[in-house]
Order: structure tokens, then sequence, then C-alpha cells
């Protein structure tokens, strides 16, 4: 990856992104997914409520970057327990 000049968690995030994207494809391939509606009142199945969750832990990231000094470590709890929850629930 030195050829983008990436820092290594940088390259991780995207490593990991990759991976699971590829875990959910060989996942849909094994066991086609099944829509349901879940607290967020539409129809998803697992591939949206990954993105939605995705898109969620980096709002809310982003927004902890906006309005807080404290540590990024516990901002990344909180963003992993959002995508977790609207993963299992949403």
């Amino acid at each position: 990856m030195e050829w983008m000049v990436w820092t290594a968690p940088t390259a991780l995030v995207f490593a990991g992104l990759g991976a699971l994207l590829c875990v959910m494809a060989v996942w849909a391939k094994v066991s086609p997914p099944v829509a349901r509606r879940g607290f967020l009142r539409i129809e998803t199945d697992r591939g949206d409520r990954l993105y939605i969750g995705l898109i969620s832990a980096a709002v809310v990231l982003a927004g902890w970057i906006a309005v807080t000094d404290l540590s990024m470590w516990l901002a990344l709890g909180c963003a992993l327990l959002v995508a977790v929850v609207i993963g299992i629930w949403g």
C-alpha cells in the first residue's frame, strides 16, 4: 500500500471494509438475504442494514470530532455499538 501513501490505520480500515464486503457476498451466496422490518420502519435485508450501519457509524465519528475532545476510542466504541444495533435490530 506504499504507492497510496496511506498510514497503516487507514490501510487497515479499507482492508477491513473489503474483507467485510467479501464475507457478506459469500454469506449472501450461501444463505440469500431476506427483507424484514425492524425499528428503522423500512424493509431492509442484511446488506441494507450493513450500509446504513456503516454510514451511521461515520456520522457518529464525525459528530464526535465536531462536538467533543474526548478520546476517539470512546467514539469508536459508540460508532461500533450503533452499527451493531442497526445490524441486529434495524
